[in-house]
Formats: C-alpha cells, sequence, structure tokens
C-alpha cells in the first residue's frame, strides 16, 4: 500500500464538520446506518431483478419485450450496486455485521468480487481520491487519459467522443478481466493486496462459476446462444455505462483536482478532508428520483467524508458541509443537474485529450 500521508495532525475542518454531523445523529437519536426506505428500496430492487431474470431465461417472451427486460435488467443491477452492495460493502446498510457482509455479496451475485471492491474503493480510493498511480478508479489506461500527469496517445484527442462506448464495456472487462489480473497479480494499480484466506479464495471462484452458469451457460441452454448473447450484451453495456457515468461525473469534471505529495516528504500538504473537497463533485441533489436510484451517489462529497454513514442521511449532512466549507472558504463543487455534470465532464475529457 502507498504510504502517502496526508497533513493531519491539525485538522480544524473535519473536526467542525465532525462535530456537527455527530450532534445531529445524537440529539435526533437516530443511526447513521440504514432505515426501513433503504430496506424497502433494496426489496424492491433484488426482487425487480430476481422477476426480470425469471422471465428472461424461463418465459421466453417476445422479441421487444425481451428487449426491454435486458435494458431494464442493466439499470437495476446498477441501481442494486449503488444502493445495496455500496452501502453493504461500507458496512453502512446496516449495524448488524452479518448484513451488511450479505448485501456486499451481491456484487458476487452480480459477477465482481466483494472482497476485491473493498480494498480498491473502500481503502484506496476513499483514502487517496484522484492520486495517479494509487487511485486505480481514474486508472483507465491506455485508452483514456483524465488528468495531464497520465501518457498522452493521439487518440485521446477524440476521448470525449468514444469515451461513453468503452464506458459500456467496462462492466465486462470488470467481471472478465480485471478482477482475474487483481487476482493472480495480487496487485491494485501500484498497490499490493492482502492475500486472501481459503474462505476468500471459495467465495471468489464459485460466485465466478455461478455466475457464468446464471447468466451465460443456463441462458444459452433456455433460449439458445444468439438470444443469449444479444440480451447478455445489451444488460451489461448498460450497466457499464450507468455505473461508469454516475463515478465520472463525482471525480472526472471540470474545477477538480488530481494532486500529487510532495517528492521529498511523500506527503499531501492539505488535511485529508480538505483533499476528499478539492477531488470530488456532486450533481443534482434536487432531483428525488436520480438521487433514490444512484443510492445518493449524486451526494458525492458527503459519501466521501462519511462513507459509514447511510447514503439515505446525505440530504441533512449536505447542509453541514455547506456551512462548513463556507466558514473555512472551500469551494464545494455542485452541479445542478445531471446533464450540466455529464457536460462538464465531457469538456474535461477534452481538454485533457489535447492538453500537453
Amino acid at each position: 500500500m502507498s504510504k502517502i500521508t496526508f497533513n493531519n495532525k491539525y485538522s480544524p475542518f473535519f473536526d467542525a464538520l465532525k462535530g456537527k454531523v455527530d450532534n445531529y445523529f445524537k440529539s435526533n437519536n437516530i443511526k447513521p446506518v440504514g432505515n426501513s426506505k433503504l430496506y424497502s428500496k433494496a426489496a424492491i430492487l433484488i426482487s425487480s431483478a430476481v422477476l426480470l431474470y425469471v422471465v428472461l431465461v424461463f418465459f421466453t417472451p417476445p422479441v421487444w419485450l425481451s428487449l426491454i427486460c435486458c435494458t431494464l435488467m442493466g439499470f437495476n443491477l446498477a441501481a442494486i450496486g449503488f444502493n445495496v452492495m455500496h452501502d453493504g460493502a461500507h458496512g453502512s446498510f446496516s449495524n448488524k455485521k452479518w448484513l451488511n457482509e450479505m448485501m456486499a455479496l451481491s456484487l458476487n451475485a452480480m459477477g465482481g468480487s466483494s472482497y476485491i471492491w473493498k480494498i480498491k474503493h473502500n481503502v484506496i480510493h476513499h483514502t487517496y481520491t484522484n492520486i495517479d498511480g494509487i487511485d486505480d478508479d481514474i486508472d483507465i489506461r491506455p485508452w483514456m487519459r483524465v488528468n495531464t500527469d497520465q501518457p498522452k496517445w493521439w487518440i485521446h484527442r477524440f476521448q470525449h467522443i468514444y469515451g461513453v462506448i468503452l464506458y459500456g464495456l467496462s462492466y465486462f472487462m470488470w467481471v472478465f478481466f480485471l478482477d482475474f489480473k487483481k487476482y493472480f497479480s495480487g496487485k491494485i494499480a501500484d498497490n499490493k493486496m492482502r492475500k486472501m484466506d481459503l474462505k476468500e479464495n471459495f467465495i471468489f471462484w464459485s460466485s465466478k462459476l455461478i455466475y457464468m452458469f446464471l447468466f451465460l451457460a443456463l441462458p444459452i441452454y433456455t433460449v439458445g446462444l444468439l438470444y443469449t448473447v444479444v440480451g447478455y450484451s445489451i444488460i451489461v453495456v448498460v450497466t457499464g455505462v450507468v455505473i461508469s457515468v454516475v463515478f465520472q461525473l463525482a471525480h472526472v469534471v471540470e474545477d477538480l483536482q488530481f494532486p500529487k505529495a510532495d517528492e521529498a516528504t511523500n506527503k499531501i500538504e492539505s488535511e485529508w478532508a480538505v483533499h476528499q473537497i478539492a477531488t470530488t463533485a456532486n450533481f443534482a441533489t434536487q432531483n428525488k428520483f436520480i438521487s433514490w436510484f444512484v443510492g445518493g451517489l449524486n451526494f458525492q462529497v458527503e459519501h466521501h467524508l462519511f462513507p459509514k454513514i447511510s447514503h439515505v442521511h446525505y440530504p441533512q449532512i449536505n447542509k453541514f458541509v455547506r456551512e462548513t466549507c463556507e466558514q473555512f472558504n472551500l469551494d464545494y463543487l455542485e452541479f445542478p443537474t445531471m446533464r450540466s455534470a455529464f457536460r462538464s465532464h465531457l469538456l474535461h475529457l477534452k481538454h485533457v485529450g489535447i492538453a500537453a
């Protein structure tokens, strides 16, 4: 793991903010984990995914209806990732550890590895956000260049055009290539990964095999090879685009920073919480449907500052973060709509693609 450190000896910003947030939960006698709204949403999303799967695999509806169902399945899986898996993996779905672990394992049911995700996302990305060479979430090389410290290829000048197409391949690559690359290399970017124990090895391999059986082998048997290839392609492309875009709007847009540590000290000069403010953006926080669908990840600033607090509490925490940023004269980046954030993302890709 990287030994980059932050200037956390004194953390006046985060101390002030954390005091307000802690007082909010204490004075209102509210637990920082999920509540009935989250649990009912999880039940709806999981049930609808199972229903769509059963209809597609065992009832072979007409082609036009199958195409709609596959598209909905793609959105459904992305929503499970945002709402169920994400909170579970962060330990914020419930105050019961076993339930958090079960929700985190929904990623395995979707073909991924919750073990690798927790290291890649919870530990590395949340600690070293937007630091090139460490934060694996911004490493899309060689196909895309998201900051000017990364190597430049001639094709990058067109990345704002072809980028979304690559996003459509991201989920497939995640399941069938990137997880295995990390597993066999024992590394995530330049960070060594703790070796899996017997239990984690069993979960990794068994869940991969079960996923391939359920999403490829069984559908080929029931509906045929062609229908399976077309349907599965729609599902993974939709899921990949939705997941990728939501992430990119949080960290790869105009006016966000990609800090570098001091070469002599290997230290980031700001406190960790200020680093999160400088590298993270919100979008469409007033849109209730988007907030519901993306599991509060449009409140990405709040999530990065308080990852162990469930997303159902982010709208209230948002008020404290804004107030404290203003108090400490920190720029707080938020786009009013998802469209404006996506436009900023494309403009950022265009600028970085042609910059020296």
